[in-house]
C-alpha cells in the first residue's frame, strides 16, 4: 500500500478576515456544498429512484411515494398535495397549512404506515412522528408560475423559459426539519450510513426528491411531459428567516470544520502548479458561465441588487486578465487570487469558489471532514494570564467595540414564545430584552476580558467565583484551537445584517439565486440545474446554474 500524501497548499486565508459577516455574506455555493457532495454520492452508488404509488386525482391532490436506495439503504419521500385556499398560503412560520408536506421515511413503508404519514404530514408540528421518520418538510407552490406551466401543457405547449427563467422553481419550501425535530429521528440514526455522514445529507436527498416531485405534479395536472432543459432549469425554491440565523453561531465547531474545509480546498487550488488545456478550458467556459447566471439575477433588494450590479460591471474586467499568458504561468491560480483583492468582496468570493470547479480529484475528499462528533469543552486548568493572552490575540476586535455606545448594543435576540423561534428585537424600542439569547459573544468576552487577573492561577477557581464568565471562556478557548469558529463581528450591533449568516450558510448547503426580503429573510434556489432523476450519470456539472439559450 502506498504512503498517503498530504497535497501541497498554500497558507489559507485567515480568519480575521474571512469571518467578517460582510465577506461570509458574500458566499457562493461550490463543488463542496452538501447538495453537490449528496449527489456525487448517488451518482457514485449507481442510485435509481421509483415511484411505487401515485395516487393524485386530475387537480394534483392527493399523495405519493418515491423510493431511493443509497448505500445499501433504502429510504422512501412520501409526498402529499392539499387542496390549500388562497388565504392560507404564506411562507411565514405562523403558517398552518401547506399546498404539500413531506416526510422522508426510513425503509420502505407499508400501506398503513403511509396512511399514518399522510396524515400527519399536513399537520406538521401539531402532529406526532416516529424514529422511522428521518426528514419533515412543506412546501407552497409558486401559484403564477406552476398555474403557468400547467396550463401551457395542458395547451399542447411548452412554458414560456422566460417565466421559468424569472422564477426558478415550481415550489418553494418553507421549512425542511431534521435531526429530532417533533419527534422524528435523530441525526445519529444514519450518520454511520454510507453517503449519509456528512451535514444535512438526509435534508439534501428530501430537497432533491422534492424536486422531482414538482415536476411530475406539474405534469400530471398539465396533462402532458415538460422538456428535459425546462425540468433542469426548475429547482425547488426555500424560504429562509431568522430561524436559521444563530446556528452558525451555537455551533461553533461545525463552522469551523465548513470552513477549515472551504479554505483548505482554496489553499489547495492556489498550490497547483500549472494548468493542462482541459482545465484552461474548464475555467474560462465557468467564467463565461458566470457572466450569463449574473444577468440572469434580478432582485429587488437595493444592496443585494447594488451588489449584484458591481458584480456584473467587474466580471468583464476580471475576464480580461484571463489572458493565455495569465493561465500559462506559474501558480496561476494563486495570483488569480492573489490579483482579485482589486474587485469587491463578492466578486472575489465568486471567483473563488469558480477556481475550486475543476479540481474535483484534488479537493471533493475534504468533504469527509465537514461533520464533527466533537462540541467545545472548558478547560478548567488553562491558567488565567494563558487565557488573557488568548484574548489579546483572538479578539482584540471585540474588545475595541464601546458596547454602552446605543448604536452597538441597538439589537437583541431572543425566542419568540408563540413558534419558539429566534427573533431580533430592537434594544432600544422593544420590550423583552431582559428575555435576550445570549448571542451578543463578543459582548460577553470584552466583559470576561475586564475581570479576569492577569496571573497564573487556574481558570476553574476564577470561575467559581465567577460562574457568569463560563460561556465566554469556552468560547476563547474554543477558538484557540478552532479558528474559524466565531464569526468575527458584533451580532447585536446597529450595522448587523443577519442575512450575511443566512447567505453562508445556504451557500454551503449549495444555494444560489439569493433573494433577499429584507435583511432579515430571504428566498433562494436549491436543486436548479441539478440532475434529473435519471440523469445522476451527469452529477456534477452544475454549479451557477443558467437557464438554456
Amino acid at each position: 500500500m502506498k504512503d498517503f500524501v498530504t497535497p501541497a497548499q498554500m497558507p489559507l486565508r485567515p480568519p480575521a478576515a474571512v469571518m467578517r459577516l460582510r465577506r461570509m455574506g458574500a458566499a457562493f455555493p461550490t463543488r463542496l456544498s452538501f447538495l453537490r457532495t449528496l449527489l456525487r454520492g448517488l451518482a457514485a452508488d449507481r442510485a435509481t429512484v421509483t415511484r411505487p404509488v401515485w395516487q393524485m386525482d386530475a387537480a394534483g391532490f392527493g399523495h405519493a411515494t418515491y423510493q431511493v436506495t443509497l448505500g445499501g439503504y433504502d429510504y422512501t419521500l412520501v409526498a402529499v398535495s392539499t387542496d390549500l385556499p388562497a388565504e392560507m398560503r404564506t411562507d411565514r412560520v405562523i403558517a398552518t397549512a401547506w399546498d404539500t408536506t413531506y416526510v422522508l421515511y426510513d425503509g420502505i413503508p407499508d400501506a398503513d404506515e403511509i396512511a399514518r404519514i399522510t396524515a400527519a404530514a399536513p399537520l406538521q408540528e401539531a402532529a406526532r412522528f416516529t424514529a422511522r421518520d428521518l426528514v419533515l418538510s412543506r412546501a407552497n407552490k409558486s401559484v403564477r408560475l406552476f398555474d403557468h406551466v400547467t396550463s401551457a401543457l395542458r395547451a399542447g405547449q411548452q412554458p414560456d423559459p422566460q417565466k421559468i427563467r424569472e422564477t426558478g422553481y415550481l415550489m418553494r419550501t418553507t421549512a425542511v426539519y431534521g435531526n429530532g425535530k417533533f419527534g422524528i429521528a435523530d441525526r445519529g440514526h444514519v450518520a454511520d450510513r454510507p453517503y449519509m455522514g456528512g451535514p444535512f445529507m438526509a435534508e439534501m436527498l428530501t430537497v432533491w426528491l422534492i424536486r422531482g416531485f414538482t415536476h411530475d405534479l406539474a405534469e400530471h395536472v398539465g396533462g402532458a411531459k415538460l422538456s428535459r432543459a425546462a425540468k433542469q432549469h426548475l429547482g425547488i425554491g426555500n424560504s429562509t428567516g431568522l430561524g436559521m440565523a444563530p446556528f452558525l453561531v451555537n455551533h461553533p465547531l461545525l463552522l469551523d470544520a465548513w470552513m477549515q474545509v472551504r479554505e483548505t480546498a482554496i489553499a489547495r487550488v492556489r498550490a497547483v502548479p500549472s494548468l493542462d488545456p482541459d482545465q484552461i478550458a474548464r475555467i474560462y467556459a465557468l467564467v463565461t458561465r458566470a457572466a450569463q447566471h449574473l444577468a440572469e439575477w434580478h432582485v429587488p433588494d437595493d444592496i443585494a441588487a447594488a451588489r449584484i450590479d458591481t458584480m456584473r460591471r467587474e466580471w468583464p474586467q476580471f475576464a480580461a486578465t484571463l489572458t493565455p499568458e495569465a493561465m500559462t504561468a506559474q501558480r496561476p491560480i494563486d495570483r488569480i487570487l492573489s490579483d482579485s483583492a482589486q474587485w469587491s468582496v463578492d466578486t472575489q468570493e465568486l471567483i473563488a469558489a469558480l477556481m475550486l470547479e475543476p479540481f474535483g480529484d484534488l479537493i471533493d475528499g475534504l468533504t469527509d471532514c465537514m461533520a464533527t462528533p466533537f462540541h467545545p469543552a472548558l478547560d478548567p486548568a488553562m491558567s488565567c494570564d494563558a487565557l488573557k493572552s488568548l484574548i489579546a490575540r483572538d479578539w482584540d476586535w471585540a474588545c475595541a467595540i464601546d458596547y454602552e455606545d446605543a448604536r452597538e448594543c441597538a439589537q437583541f435576540w431572543y425566542v419568540s414564545e408563540e413558534k419558539l423561534e429566534p427573533r431580533l428585537g430592537s434594544r432600544h424600542i422593544e420590550e423583552g430584552a431582559e428575555r435576550e439569547s445570549p448571542l451578543d459573544i463578543a459582548r460577553q468576552v470584552k466583559a470576561l476580558a475586564h475581570y479576569v487577573p492577569d496571573i497564573d492561577m487556574p481558570v476553574g477557581r476564577f470561575l467559581a467565583d465567577h460562574p457568569q464568565h463560563r460561556a465566554a471562556t469556552r468560547r476563547v478557548q474554543t477558538l484557540a484551537r478552532h479558528p474559524y469558529a466565531e464569526i468575527r463581528d458584533n451580532l447585536i450591533s446597529h450595522d448587523c445584517l443577519p442575512i450575511d449568516i443566512l447567505r453562508c450558510k445556504l451557500a454551503f448547503f449549495g444555494a444560489a439565486k439569493f433573494d433577499p426580503k429584507s435583511d432579515r429573510w430571504t428566498r433562494i434556489t436549491l436543486a436548479q440545474g441539478a440532475p434529473l432523476f435519471d440523469e445522476l450519470d451527469n452529477a456534477d456539472d452544475w454549479w451557477l446554474p443558467v437557464a438554456p439559450l
